[in-house]
């Protein structure tokens, strides 16, 4: 009972951090610079969720394996985005620091889901 729990609680984790994600993007101004960070912010930020939900119904322990990677990758590709961000719109950047920081808790969990999964060889 307690690993079903679990996994639906980084399922409600990952969905959350994404539409956290979009609320920043709809808060910030559309302009030259901001419009491709932006972009790249969504892409990435709300993708760690989606791979995530793709891994739970993954059709083998490869198939999690490379959804779950991807989950870390794309964290990871979210916190750069931030801290662009953060860095350009300077009246954001204690949310983009926010986020952040969700986000680097998100990739520790998705490294150690791996490694685990590398050990179980």
């Amino acid at each position: 009972m307690t690993e079903t729990k679990n996994k639906y609680d980084l399922e409600d984790r990952t969905a959350k951090f994404g539409q956290n994600i979009i609320s920043l993007a709809r808060s910030l101004k559309r302009d030259v610079v901001n419009n491709p960070l932006i972009n790249q912010l969504v892409k990435s930020g709300t993708s760690i969720g989606a791979n995530y939900m793709e891994a739970n119904g993954a059709s083998s322990k490869k198939d999690f394996k490379n959804k779950i990677f991807i989950c870390k990758k794309e964290a990871r590709e979210t916190k750069y985005w931030l801290q662009m961000i953060g860095q350009s719109n300077q009246e954001h950047k204690d949310k983009c620091r926010e986020l952040w920081k969700e986000c680097q808790e998100l990739t520790l969990i998705f490294s150690k889901i791996t490694l685990t999964l590398k050990e179980k060889k």
